[in-house]
């Protein structure tokens, strides 16, 4: 063993000073002797290593799994938000409006047919109130339009089938036609409504005065059907 200078602090066998803090430090002979406290110090060394590099290296798998976790909900989010007031916020269908263009332009040269399946030049029966019945009959509709039309003005009514259907009974008499080809639909470009009535209004030049995409009440066509006879 090694031995202390003769106060028991400062060099000792050639060791240079040491703080007095230190107390006696013994320098043994063997070196093997001090082999449990670098054993002990190593493994602190390790311990303070790991603490020190343990969050670097779960910072990324952790940074993953956040990512992840965000868009999930994020997915979730999307999928079911629009759903949550589906059953009570629809949208409202916009109701059909004709083409600009179509009032003014002149009615195709169509022949339809009437009940005993024989040809009607539909641009012989003008002027005419026309009446498009294949998503409605609607006889009660058809009899109010036919008692406020004047004298000289055909009304007419259109189905999209062969089969015509039977006039109304009044004191004038309802031209019924079947279009089985859909040459008039066509004209118009939209398709029959159920429980809705569509009317032209067209003048003995076979101009186009008016479309009306849902008849309504007389009051609102009445005097474009008196203006047919002028």
């Amino acid at each position: 063993m090694g031995k202390p200078d003769a106060e028991g602090h400062g060099p000792a066998d050639g060791l240079p000073g040491l703080p007095p803090e230190w107390g006696r430090v013994v320098v043994p002979d063997d070196a093997s002797a001090l082999a449990a406290e670098a054993a002990q110090i190593r493994r602190e060394l390790r311990r303070a290593a790991g603490l020190s590099g343990g969050p670097r290296a779960l910072g990324l798998p952790l940074l993953v799994l956040l990512v992840a976790v965000l868009t999930t909900l994020a997915g979730l989010l999307v999928v079911t938000w629009p759903r949550a007031n589906r059953g009570n916020d629809r949208p409202t269908p916009a109701p059909y409006s004709p083409p600009a263009t179509l009032t003014g332009r002149a009615l195709p040269a169509l022949d339809l047919v009437d009940a005993s399946n024989a040809p009607v030049p539909l641009r012989g029966l003008l002027p005419a109130m026309i009446i498009l019945v294949d998503g409605c009959p609607c006889p009660d509709r058809v009899a109010e339009a036919l008692a406020v039309a004047p004298a000289g003005v055909s009304v007419v009514t259109v189905t999209g089938s062969r089969t015509v259907p039977a006039a109304p009974a009044n004191q004038r008499q309802v031209r019924a036609l079947a279009d089985p080809a859909g040459g008039l639909r066509s004209f118009l470009g939209q398709p029959a409504r159920p429980g809705g009535l569509t009317a032209l209004l067209v003048d003995r030049s076979g101009t186009v005065t008016r479309v009306l995409p849902d008849l309504g009440s007389v009051d609102t066509y009445r005097q474009d059907l008196t203006a047919l006879t002028a």
